[in-house]
């Protein structure tokens, strides 16, 4: 089974995409593309959704997420980490190459962020508690 990407005509050229939980290995309770580090699917489930996810969006990328805390904290990357290194917040900018920014929502709004000539991209998960602290506008200020 294929991941099914959507994406954005309004982000144009820039490479994003919205994933569902189709395409992924892992079963039961967390079947297909479940791609939460901090959940107790299997591990090694996990490690290949997120492989998968990154190439459906990124040929070549490497993904990286954060600890979502429903905050306004955001993180700027300047090169990937590994998942076990990832910082608490709730948004990822940054303005190089190759770097997947991966939010994870469930009643919460995923928020992509580009400014094509600058060449940067962003990333912000928008709970209530993030949207009234001003995620979105320290997303915009990093």
């Amino acid at each position: 089974m294929t991941i099914d990407v959507i994406r954005a005509k309004s982000l144009g050229d820039v490479r994003h995409g919205f994933l569902g939980r189709r395409g992924g290995v892992s079963t039961g309770a967390y079947a297909s593309l479940n791609v939460g580090i901090g959940s107790d699917d299997d591990p090694a489930a996990i490690a290949e959704n997120r492989r998968r996810a990154s190439e459906a969006v990124l040929p070549g990328g490497t993904l990286v997420g954060l600890y979502q805390i429903h905050s306004a904290d955001v993180v700027t990357v300047i090169a990937p980490f590994d998942d076990s290194l990832r910082p608490r917040g709730d948004a990822l900018v940054t303005n190089r190459p190759g770097v997947a920014l991966g939010i994870l929502t469930a009643d919460c709004a995923p928020v992509l962020f580009a400014d094509s000539e600058a060449g940067v991209v962003a990333a912000a998960h928008a709970g209530w508690k993030g949207a009234l602290g001003g995620v979105t506008d320290a997303t915009i200020l990093a």
